[in-house]
């Protein structure tokens, strides 16, 4: 086994590519999905439903605003901005030479075609152009969107500011249990594989230090601070759990399942209150 540990105001972070049982019970009201496909919920003061395409972007654009150290209100109007110019997909066309998430334009200096169809590149240049806008805080998230994007339909981005508000709740962890998505009958992914994509992608989204190697059994850990930064990280982790192999999630007394795709209440006492667990489908399973 080979392991590194690396520090970030957060939580514990472990994947483990094995086969285990952790034994769970049902919450009352838990979420419940359909196992055939690769869908999400999130509920957070509200309901979102997207697939794991749309639901594993949005949780890019959230953890890079978070990186970048922006409030929250900086992050719905990025959502709602993605919403709109490319229904939180990562297009390869667009109006003119406009591409990616949020439909940027070489041509108008977001950078090469290349650069833009990176998620974490161009909601990192989205960020850092809305930090630009003088009183973008004050303003409607139409207004703070169009500001950037000066798109030809400027009042359309409002449409989205509900639905964003629920997945900033949900991703930047003031909600619990909040995403919970199926993974289809495949996984995509499996054992040492998903182990090393999970630990590049927290790498990249939060700006945590390279952890390194990863061999059959990887343990990955970041030392919490509090209950907010673990949800952050397990609802990142869900969201990409479709794409990734995750099996099992694990936090604050909770667990979530790509075998039900659902929540529900820890029953094997293994304390989860510092670190968020997730286990990976093995390459054997």
């Amino acid at each position: 086994m080979q392991t590194r540990t690396f520090v970030a105001a957060g939580v514990v972070v472990a994947l483990f590519a094995i086969v285990g049982g952790w034994g769970v019970r049902q919450l009352d009201g838990e979420l419940r999905l359909p196992t055939a496909g690769r869908n999400c919920t999130v509920q957070a003061d509200g309901t979102v439903k997207l697939d794991a395409d749309q639901m594993a972007n949005a949780a890019t654009i959230a953890a890079i605003g978070m990186q970048r150290q922006m409030p929250e209100q900086a992050v719905v109007v990025a959502l709602a901005t993605a919403y709109q110019e490319s229904g939180l997909r990562n297009l390869a066309h667009g109006d003119r030479d406009s591409l990616g998430l949020f439909q940027q334009r070489p041509s108008q200096g977001w950078g090469t075609p290349e650069q833009i169809r990176d998620q974490r590149y161009a909601a990192n240049r989205f960020y850092k152009a809305l930090k630009k806008v003088r009183g973008w805080e004050r303003m409607e998230v139409t207004d703070a969107a169009q500001a950037v994007q000066r798109s030809a339909y400027p009042t359309a981005y409002q449409k989205w500011a509900d639905e964003s508000q629920v997945l900033a709740r949900a991703l930047l962890g003031e909600a619990t249990g909040a995403v919970a998505c199926t993974v289809g009958r495949t996984p995509v992914m499996r054992g040492q594989a998903a182990a090393a994509e999970l630990t590049r992608g927290l790498t990249l989204d939060w700006g945590l230090p390279d952890a390194g190697a990863v061999a059959e059994l990887t343990d990955v850990t970041v030392p919490a601070t509090d209950a907010r930064d673990g949800w952050r990280y397990a609802h990142w982790l869900v969201s990409h759990a479709p794409d990734h192999g995750v099996k099992r999630v694990r936090f604050g007394g909770l667990e979530w399942s790509a075998d039900n795709g659902r929540w529900a209440k820890v029953s094997d006492g293994r304390p989860t209150e510092a670190r968020v667990l997730a286990e990976v489908f093995a390459d054997n399973a």
